[in-house]
């Protein structure tokens, strides 16, 4: 008997008796062959699953009742704050406020009078911008063979995990195995530490191979220590994106670009209240509208020289409407309704070096495939036009500003 309730509860019943559904055939024994319109296979259909079936045995074709979705929504609501609170730690307005990194570089210890090629090794993850940075500066410097690589990607929980990933084009940048230690995880990496370590295993991460402990995990300190601590030892020394004279204007920028901008559209995207993301998203766009008057008469934010400053935004630009535009809901413009902004974007995307260090795909799977709280489905949209390689390398006429060389590159 529980077999047969069991069997009827997830299988339609079938009418017999009805007179449309039924034909019946008189024969000499005057039985009744009873041979119903539904075949054995619509019975099976794959799509006919549990939960629709209780769906339909509840309320038909109508929507759920208000306290299903009710219930629904305020247990979602809950686990959605709780699992914000995991991924996006908030003050108590509800503002992301973004963890300060706790490996940082002393500018007075021994490290530069031994940095030689291998002292290093730079542990990235492709969808992340704060990664993206160093990457950028690293090849520009021409420091590739000097301080090599590992290309964590994110897993299903978020935490970066190293994988290989073969491609056609051996001089992709993709997802990688660990190539300097066996550890799995970057976790398990920051697990070395002699001391061990219990916190946040975040990317960028330089390692101090001679030492075998982590030596920085802020990527700012890591792009200033690629610009200039190798110079006269190995890379590109001609190349100079903090140069004395623009020091000041470089961090002016970055104190305006940082919160608004670098860290505005997480503002946006990981606000835990209504105010707080009104707050983020209207700094995010005044500054925006701000850059893109700006850019209007001067190439890069210095002037003419392409600094540290340029590769902190661009990095930013380039995933906008890739995936902060929809996902973080920074949704008052594209960054291709900025013509000087996208013009300015492509202008360095175009630098040579540049455009190998951005992996499209994975900068959209790292967001829409894995912030589940953003996006519970995982379903990733298509590409924008606007982003593809294509359009971003078409002429930009960036260097009619350049008024001392209208042809400035930086040679790498």
């Amino acid at each position: 008997m529980a077999t047969a309730c069991a069997t009827s509860f997830l299988s339609p019943a079938i009418p017999l008796t009805t007179k449309k559904n039924i034909r019946t055939t008189k024969t000499k024994s005057r039985t009744c062959h009873v041979s119903p319109r539904i075949s054995l296979q619509q019975q099976r259909s794959p799509n006919l699953n549990v939960l629709t079936t209780i769906s339909r045995l509840l309320w038909g074709k109508s929507l759920p009742p208000q306290l299903l979705i009710s219930t629904v929504r305020t247990t979602w609501n809950a686990t959605w704050h709780l699992m914000m609170k995991q991924l996006a730690p908030s003050d108590p307005s509800g503002s992301y406020t973004r963890p300060a990194s706790k490996f940082r570089i002393n500018s007075d210890s021994s490290l530069f009078s031994r940095l030689k090629p291998g002292t290093l090794h730079l542990f990235v993850g492709l969808p992340c911008p704060w990664a993206h940075r160093t990457l950028i500066v690293r090849a520009l410097k021409g420091l590739e063979e000097a301080v090599p690589i590992s290309v964590a990607s994110p897993g299903i929980d978020g935490a970066w995990e190293f994988h290989e990933f073969r491609t056609g084009n051996a001089n992709d940048l993709m997802p990688s195995v660990n190539n300097i230690n066996r550890c799995k995880t970057l976790k398990e990496v920051y697990g070395l530490q002699r001391e061990g370590y219990d916190g946040r295993a975040s990317v960028p991460m330089l390692w101090d191979v001679e030492r075998k402990e982590v030596l920085c995990n802020e990527s700012y300190d890591i792009i200033e220590l690629f610009n200039s601590g190798f110079n006269g030892a190995v890379g590109n020394s001609s190349v100079d994106l903090s140069p004395p004279s623009l020091k000041g204007q470089i961090e002016e920028w970055n104190r305006i670009i940082y919160p608004n901008v670098n860290n505005g559209v997480y503002r946006c995207g990981f606000a835990q209240s209504q105010e707080a993301y009104d707050t983020a998203v209207k700094q995010l766009f005044s500054t925006l509208d701000m850059l893109d008057d700006h850019l209007a008469s001067s190439r890069y934010l210095c002037g003419d020289a392409l600094t540290l400053a340029d590769i902190c935004l661009f990095t930013t630009l380039i995933r906008f409407d890739l995936a902060y535009n929809v996902l973080f809901k920074c949704t008052k413009k594209k960054l291709l309704e900025y013509p000087n902004l996208h013009g300015y974007m492509c202008d360095i995307y175009q630098i040579p070096k540049v455009a190998e260090t951005c992996n499209l795909e994975e900068i959209m799977n790292g967001y829409y495939k894995i912030l589940f709280p953003l996006n519970p489905g995982s379903i990733r949209p298509i590409i924008p036009t606007g982003c593809e390689h294509e359009v971003l390398s078409k002429p930009h006429n960036r260097e009619s500003l350049s008024p001392v060389n209208k042809h400035a590159e930086v040679h790498v």
